[in-house]
């Protein structure tokens, strides 16, 4: 009976071969739909602008040339110090990010803290309203003194509401009670429970919200043009922002410029140009991403028992 029981549910979970070849060809569309423009990209950014002035983006250029990546290596001094301060920025205001968030929304998720309520509504209403672009920055320059300082880079968006609820959602849902209750019968005070037993168990959210902030902090260009004036402090991708500004402005001056302008700003690789910083602007984030699907893996299986 209990042979023919489990049949019955291998035969239940089983999946048909046409169904498995169904999924099999969606996932590979869609798999190819994300991977064909990256690549496009890539190819663009090989590809000369004779080649594409005349036959327009293609797979296959007519001439292949390095000039775009030449430009950036020209300006190595200036990009590298860029991603100098936009790695400093990123991995730095990542782990604050993570620590404030992670903290926030354990504190809300525990039914027996007295402010849960109030500051629930604290989180909850800047997600809804917003404190507004003049208020603001007067709060980063008159207030904190914190412009023209890595300090403005990281702070703004060290804390997100959303994020604070998802870990809110998660800790309050995943981690039980009763191991909370045991830590504190054994004695373990708050920080030691918060870092050695909910967070180890809470890996997913972790990783997710990690994630989350880490494309945040890297793509970000606004807050550099916003409160930065020291050029020595401006992220990548506001640095790549102003160089292919310049190149535009060279281009739709050129003819009232002088010939040596002029000749310097017709040879410049504007389009495969864009390409190339967008490849500049990916790889590095590219590299962050399986750093995370790591711990993905290892948050889904920690907390798994064997039968």
């Amino acid at each position: 009976m209990a042979k023919k029981q489990l049949e019955g549910i291998e035969k239940f979970n089983r999946v048909h071969p046409v169904t498995n070849a169904l999924f099999t060809v969606l996932f590979a569309l869609l798999a190819l739909i994300c991977i064909v423009p990256v690549i496009f990209v890539v190819i663009i950014s090989f590809s000369s602008d004779t080649s594409i002035q005349q036959i327009g983006y293609s797979f296959t250029p007519q001439e292949w040339s390095l000039d775009a990546y030449r430009y950036l290596w020209n300006n190595r001094e200036m990009i590298g110090r860029a991603l100098l301060v936009s790695i400093v920025v990123t991995v730095g205001g990542t782990v604050l990010g993570l620590f404030l968030t992670t903290t926030m929304g354990y504190c809300l998720s525990r039914p027996n803290f007295k402010l849960k309520g109030f500051l629930t509504w604290v989180v909850f209403i800047p997600m809804i309203f917003s404190g507004g672009l003049v208020a603001t920055y007067n709060v980063y320059t008159t207030v904190l003194h914190i412009n023209n300082s890595l300090w403005v880079l990281i702070l703004p968006m060290a804390v997100s509401s959303f994020n604070v609820v998802i870990c809110k959602t998660f800790f309050r849902t995943t981690v039980p009670d009763s191991i909370i209750e045991s830590a504190k019968i054994d004695g373990a005070p708050q920080l030691q429970i918060f870092f050695q037993i909910v967070l180890p168990i809470s890996l997913p959210v972790l990783a997710t919200i990690g994630l989350f902030l880490t494309f945040a902090y890297w793509n970000d260009w606004w807050l550099s043009l916003m409160y930065i004036n020291d050029k020595n402090l401006f992220s990548l991708q506001a640095v790549l922002m102003s160089v292919e500004k310049n190149i535009e402005f060279l281009a739709q001056n050129a003819s009232t410029m002088g010939v040596s302008a002029a000749e310097y700003a017709a040879s410049m690789p504007r389009e495969s140009m864009r390409m190339a910083m967008a490849v500049v602007i990916i790889f590095p984030i590219a590299c962050a991403y399986p750093f995370f699907q790591k711990y993905f893996v290892s948050g889904l299986t920690i907390g798994a028992v064997k039968g």
